[in-house]
Formats: C-alpha cells, sequence, structure tokens
C-alpha cells in the first residue's frame, strides 16, 4: 500500500468499494467484535481493562469500545486505519492474535459504515475517521482517512486543516467541543487509551439493528430473527452464538483483560478448569517434534453444548466444534468437552476458522479418537464404581472439578477451595480475600496449570537449582568474618523463598509459614520435583 497527501488528508490507493468487501470475511458479528478486542489484548497495547457499549448519539444508534491501554500516536493511527501494515511483537509470553494489520477495518466496517477513533498517548491526542459514508458524499475514488493530532495542551498540528474540517463535517460531532468531550472520555478510565465509536449500523431485512440492546440490558445480543431462528429454538444453540457476554467470558484460553459491556463486568473462566471428570491427554502429530497437551471433561451447564474448543495463541477460533464421534447415531461423547491450543494450524482472516489443510483434518480425526477415549474410559470407571447406577454419566448433574476466581486488581487467576459455592464470591474479588494465606497478595505468583508446571518447572527449577548450589559453594567456601557472607546468606534466604513459593503448586501440603528457610528443606524438596517431572517427560516421550 502507498501513501501521500491529497488536500493534506492522508490518501489510500485503494478504491472505497474495497472496505465493504472486506468486511465482508465477518459473516458473524462477535467475530467482527472480538477484533477489536483483540487490538486492545495484544501486547503493544497492554490494555486492563476494556468497555463495549451501546449508545445514542443523535438518535443514532452506537456501538462503542474503550481501553485503557497504550494508546497510539500519529503514526500507529495512521498504520491502524491503513492496510497492510503489522508490526506486532511477542513480549514475553504474551503473543499478538493478529498478524494480518487487517482487523480493526474489516470489524469496524462489519458492524457499521462509520467510525471515529479517539486515542490518547502521554504525549499526544489523535483522532482519525474511517468512513464509507464520508468517502460516498466527496465521490473519493481511493480511500481517504482524515487524521488530526493534538498536543496535550488540546493545540493541533496546522497541516492539518483539512482533516479536521472533515472530521467535524461528516462524523457525528461537529464542534471541537464534542471532540474533545469524547477524548476526555478516554482519560477517565486512565491517562492513556483508545476510544472507539461505530454508527449506521447494520440492520436487518426489517430495518432493525442486527443487535438487540432491550432483551439483557447488560448484555448486547444477536437479534433471533437475524439467523431466521426463534428464540425457543435457541436452547440448543450454546449462548456464546447470541450472547456477546456469554462469548467474551470464554474468547481467551487464559483471560488477562477484564472485560465490561454494557457497564457490568464480564465474568471470564478458565474453560479448562470449570470442567467436571477433567482428564489430560497428548496430542503429537507427525509434523511436530512436541506434543500437545488436550484437556477433557464435561459440560457442568448443558450436556448439548460440546465439542472441541479450539483456541490459537490464547484466542478462541472454533468453539464447540464437534468431531466425528460426536455426529453419529451412537451420540457417544455428549456433554464431552476437549480443550486445545492449536499454534500449529493456521486461521482464516477472520479468526473463526482454521484454513482447510492436510494437518488441520490429521487434527481434527486424532481429537475424535481420543475423545472418544475419553468417553469409554469415564463409563468404564463409572460402572465400576456403580454397577446398578442406569443414568446415563451425560445426564448426572455435575459440578466443576475446580473452582477459579480472577483478582479484579492484579487480573490474577487463583484456585478456591475444592466445592466452594461460586453463589458466594462477591461482585469483585481480590486476591487479599483468599482462603489460602499462600496466595493472598497479588504480589504472589499464580498457581502453576498442568501445561505450565512441566514447561515452567523443568527450565526454572534447574535455573534455581544451579543458583542455589552456586550461593552456597560462595557461602560456604568463605571465612565467617568475611562482611559478604550475610549478603550471600540473605540472597540463598530470598531465592528459597521463591521457590518455596513455586512448589507448592506440586506439594501443596507445602506449609512455607513453618519452613526454616536457612535450612536445606527447600533444596531437598527442589530435587525430588526435578526428579518427579523427568520421569514424567521420559514417560511421555
Amino acid at each position: 500500500m502507498t501513501a501521500r497527501k491529497q488536500r493534506g488528508i492522508p490518501l489510500s490507493s485503494l478504491n472505497p468499494k474495497f472496505l465493504h468487501t472486506n468486511s465482508t470475511s465477518h459473516t458473524w458479528p462477535f467475530g467482527a467484535i472480538a477484533e477489536l478486542v483483540d487490538n486492545a489484548y495484544d501486547p503493544d497495547v497492554r490494555a486492563k481493562q476494556f468497555w463495549i457499549d451501546w449508545t445514542r448519539i443523535k438518535g443514532l444508534d452506537c456501538l462503542s469500545f474503550m481501553d485503557n491501554g497504550a494508546g497510539m500516536n500519529r503514526a500507529k493511527l495512521h498504520k491502524m486505519l491503513s492496510f497492510g501494515f503489522s508490526d506486532k511483537k511477542s513480549v514475553r509470553e504474551h503473543v499478538p492474535v493478529g498478524i494480518y494489520g487487517n482487523g480493526f477495518k474489516s470489524g469496524s466496517m462489519r458492524l457499521g459504515t462509520d467510525a471515529i477513533v479517539f486515542t490518547k498517548t502521554r504525549n499526544s491526542m489523535s483522532i482519525g475517521l474511517l468512513s464509507q459514508s464520508y468517502l460516498q458524499a466527496i465521490k473519493a475514488q481511493q480511500i481517504m482517512v482524515p487524521m488530526v493530532t493534538f498536543r496535550r495542551d488540546e493545540q493541533n498540528q496546522v497541516e492539518d486543516a483539512a482533516s479536521f474540517a472533515a472530521i467535524l463535517a461528516y462524523s457525528l460531532f461537529s464542534t471541537e467541543k464534542e471532540l474533545f468531550s469524547e477524548l476526555r472520555a478516554v482519560s477517565a478510565v486512565g491517562p492513556t487509551g483508545t476510544r472507539i465509536i461505530i454508527w449506521n449500523l447494520r440492520t436487518t431485512t426489517s430495518g432493525e439493528t442486527e443487535f438487540d440492546f432491550d432483551t439483557d440490558k447488560y448484555d448486547i445480543q444477536i437479534r433471533a430473527n437475524a439467523t431466521e431462528k426463534t428464540r425457543e429454538s435457541w436452547a440448543t444453540i450454546p449462548e456464546s452464538r447470541y450472547s456477546l457476554r456469554a462469548y467474551c467470558s470464554i474468547l481467551y484460553l487464559k483471560p488477562r483483560m477484564q472485560i465490561n459491556i454494557r457497564g457490568q463486568r464480564v465474568k471470564t473462566q478458565l474453560i479448562s478448569k470449570s470442567l467436571a471428570h477433567i482428564a489430560n491427554d497428548n496430542y503429537r502429530p507427525s509434523f511436530l517434534t512436541k506434543r500437545i497437551r488436550i484437556t477433557f471433561g464435561f459440560n457442568t451447564k448443558s450436556r448439548e453444548h460440546h465439542g472441541i474448543m479450539m483456541y490459537h495463541k490464547n484466542r478462541l477460533i472454533k468453539a464447540y466444534e464437534r468431531v466425528s464421534c460426536q455426529r453419529k447415531t451412537e451420540r457417544k461423547g455428549v456433554g464431552v468437552i476437549g480443550v486445545i491450543e492449536c499454534n500449529f494450524l493456521q486461521p482464516t482472516h477472520n479468526k473463526q476458522d482454521f484454513d482447510d489443510t492436510d494437518k488441520y483434518r490429521k487434527t481434527m480425526h486424532n481429537l475424535s479418537i481420543k475423545l472418544e477415549e475419553y468417553w469409554n474410559e469415564i463409563r468404564y470407571k463409572r460402572k465400576k464404581e456403580d454397577p446398578k447406577c442406569t443414568v446415563p454419566i451425560e445426564d448426572t448433574v455435575k459440578v466443576p472439578d475446580q473452582v477459579w476466581v480472577q483478582c479484579d486488581s492484579c487480573l490474577k487467576w487463583r484456585r478456591l477451595p475444592d466445592g466452594f459455592d461460586c453463589s458466594r464470591l462477591p461482585e469483585k474479588w481480590f486476591c487479599n480475600m483468599n482462603h489460602d494465606p499462600q496466595f493472598r497478595s497479588c504480589m504472589v505468583e499464580e498457581e502453576l496449570e498442568d501445561q505450565e508446571e512441566e514447561q515452567k518447572l523443568s527450565t526454572l527449577c534447574d535455573q534455581l537449582k544451579c543458583e542455589l548450589e552456586k550461593l552456597k559453594k560462595e557461602t560456604d567456601g568463605r571465612g565467617r568474618e568475611d562482611i559478604a557472607v550475610g549478603e550471600e546468606r540473605r540472597k540463598l534466604k530470598n531465592l528459597r523463598f521463591k521457590v518455596g513459593h513455586l512448589l507448592v503448586s506440586f506439594i501443596p501440603a507445602l506449609n512455607l509459614q513453618q519452613v526454616d528457610f536457612n535450612s536445606e528443606v527447600i533444596d531437598k524438596l527442589l530435587d525430588q520435583v526435578l526428579e518427579e517431572v523427568r520421569l514424567t517427560q521420559l514417560k511421555a516421550a
């Protein structure tokens, strides 16, 4: 894509009709919304909170999206509004979802005809307009994206005069005062952030918006007639297909951002931890050198909602995808959910499916085999435990094996005691409310999950063991009169304290309050855990 200037407004060589054509990749409106959520979640923005709302501005229904992330300077905003740019990079273990630089354009134009972006960094404030109505009104032959940038003292750049006039003339905000009011709305959630407003929303054949804003005042739902279905027939459809709140609750395999819809926080869930009769399996495709973990379990809410939850780079791509054994007349695997992160597969451009390749087909075939094996094993165990029971396991009432909750402050996930009644959880929950004193602080790392235990402990424990041995040798090799010995012993004690918190996930009974970190008890426990990890890895191989 080449960019140049015409009348002071940044210009794209693409025809304006491409905005609509590009948006048609999203046949499902929630897929378009997910693109905007992803942009705030990605590591270059690092938003901790995200707000989705419905509002009316000058008599028009509008969707608004706002985050408290890093915001965008002028150059980044121009890239977001243009085509073909993507410079997102991973930060530690946080991998960006998008790679094409197309999510905002396709997503926003799928939801409505026009969008305006307000964004603030610590040094500047910018406004950008991506509007099909504007391009049609001026009979543009190429995509033009009016942009204006202000310093934090609200003084705009002189060269933005043409863009500023276009924004005032063709957006919902016809005065400078109205524009700055929206910029101040960003300031209400943090010193930096971004606010997006989309209007002229897509409508159904009856002239109504495709979204239902009335059924639930704290949700945004897809109208029943938008898919030519009655609300009653939706009982067999997963709620995440028509409820934005339900969809956002499972959008990420491990949620790291708090999402709010119409003023109420979404109760996100660790999908792989919210099942009953959980069992883990490994899948090693012929085209990979490492094994991929799969989690199987029963849906505790509805036996009809089952299948594979397929994630890619932490983001949900396909939900409740039924494998072959679940589609047959025998209905094997009813109520069973499988959870897998398929980073080895390539998602389609709309991130709602995977490319139909040989790798994908082999993966689905093997997932069906493994799900059927789990199904048969669970039924066998149940019959062995209670031979007289005639009620199929899929028809029994189930509760999740584990209860996890996310801290509203640090956004870390904490495990609650087995059998905990989730209805007793307050609207907001913080680490200092934890029943477990070892995780009663936002400063303490999360309990490691199964997959993380193998990956992180095998490397981290080795590193810590080396550090422990080095410190012990340095401390023992010096005379007691050496003033550096005290500092070495302090470092050794602190290191053992960190190792202790790491080992709690392997040894739940370990009471750190009773451990003398000056002794070698943690060192010995570390040796035992390392040996167990290595034996487990050898068996898996």
